[in-house]
């Protein structure tokens, strides 16, 4: 049985001086103390890191802008669309975030429709994309200033916020009447469209929204839409609330936030207010979140990095680490085998030759259940 060994081990929830992992498989079959020999040592072992939003194999590295598949231009509501079908596994973005201890991948369309289609939680090794896909993390919808600033799209495009949230608001309504219909009279013929049925299933919680939004009033307004369609909604960016009680409101209800992307340019106008000083009021709050890329906004390998402005705000190193371990994996639905280093979970881990918070550390072996994939040169 495998056995290595680090003078500090992280293990996403404490931190273990002298801890070993021993792993039997692709998964970790005991955690603590070694119980033989280790076959390597090592400074620091963390679990794998995990992008929780991002747009890697679809903005690709090294290609045209005009190769680029983040955003379908064909219509404004696009909720079948399936980002799997777009990503492309030999971008070498994959390999870069690879070599910096980022394994997985949450792969969301862009922000560009109202609803522009599914997720894929990805392995950032996968050969293929059936190979890398682990599991689906909901729906991507945007509300705010992207989806009024594609005028020139095809299909109808809302040329204002509440032009957008009009739009949505009828399509959901219409399905709400059609299962209405059919709750009433269950031989009644009721055709759903392919669009519609992802639209019932988000209706009936049996599908998660994943909302990009920066701005407080335009939380405010997904909250209205989560009230009025009952919705199961997670928040992505809010990089421009400057206050605590956007976040409060978050927390009471039990809605994530998937924050960042930090040490972006703010380009736009709907992040005026954006800076690292708002973690203040996003911790103060007491609000589950995770943390993100938006790669390419900021390339997948810097992840880690962007921990920085956590430990300024007084975070200490294990619990800045749980945001891009533990607690992105518990937002994406994979923290059954992903996120801490326990037995029974996959034996997915970084190996660093220094406090990985030290610019002058990197990783020098990098395992993804229990196989060596690489190794520093």
């Amino acid at each position: 049985m495998p056995t290595v060994q680090a003078e500090t081990l992280y293990t996403g929830t404490q931190v273990l001086p002298g801890g070993a992992l021993s792993w039997e498989g692709a998964n970790l079959a005991a955690v603590g103390e070694p119980p033989e020999a280790p076959a390597a040592h090592y400074a620091v072992i963390t679990p794998a890191l995990i992008d929780a939003h991002a747009h890697i194999g679809l903005i690709r590295s090294g290609e045209p802008e005009d190769e680029a598949e983040a955003n379908e231009h064909m219509d404004a509501l696009l909720a079948h669309a399936d980002v799997l079908d777009s990503i492309q596994m030999d971008d070498t973005g994959f390999a870069d975030s690879i070599e910096a201890g980022v394994l997985y991948s949450c792969v969301l369309p862009g922000s560009g429709n109202i609803i522009g289609g599914d997720s894929a939680v990805i392995r950032n090794y996968g050969a293929n994309t059936n190979a890398a896909l682990i599991r689906r993390a909901g729906i991507k919808a945007a509300f705010g200033y992207n989806p009024m600033s594609v005028r020139e799209w095809k299909g109808t495009r809302p040329y204002t916020r509440m032009g957008a949230l009009a739009m949505l608001r009828a399509k959901l309504h219409d399905v709400r009447e059609k299962m209405a219909k059919l709750a009433a009279k269950p031989d009644a013929e009721v055709t759903f469209s392919a669009d519609e049925v992802v639209l019932r299933n988000l209706l009936e919680r049996q599908q998660r929204l994943r909302v990009h939004v920066h701005k407080a009033d335009d939380v405010a307004a997904l909250l209205r839409f989560v009230d009025e369609f009952n919705l199961d909604i997670t928040v992505e960016h809010t990089c421009d609330v400057h206050e605590e009680a956007t976040y409060r409101e978050l927390k009471s209800r039990g809605i994530p936030v998937v924050y960042g992307p930090m040490d972006s340019l703010a380009y736009k106008v709907e992040l005026k207010h954006e800076n690292w000083r708002n973690l203040r009021h996003l911790l103060a709050s007491g609000v589950t979140f995770g943390l993100m890329t938006d790669h390419p906004v900021i390339l997948q390998r810097t992840l880690l990095l962007t921990l920085r402005w956590f430990l300024r705000v007084g975070l200490n190193k294990q619990q800045a680490l749980e945001i891009i371990t533990r607690t992105n994996a518990e937002i994406l639905g994979i923290a059954d085998r992903l996120g801490t280093l326990e037995a029974g979970k996959w034996a997915s881990f970084v190996c660093w030759n220094g406090d990985p918070f030290s610019l002058e550390s990197y990783p020098v072996a990098v395992y993804a259940e229990g196989q060596l994939i690489y190794r520093a040169d």
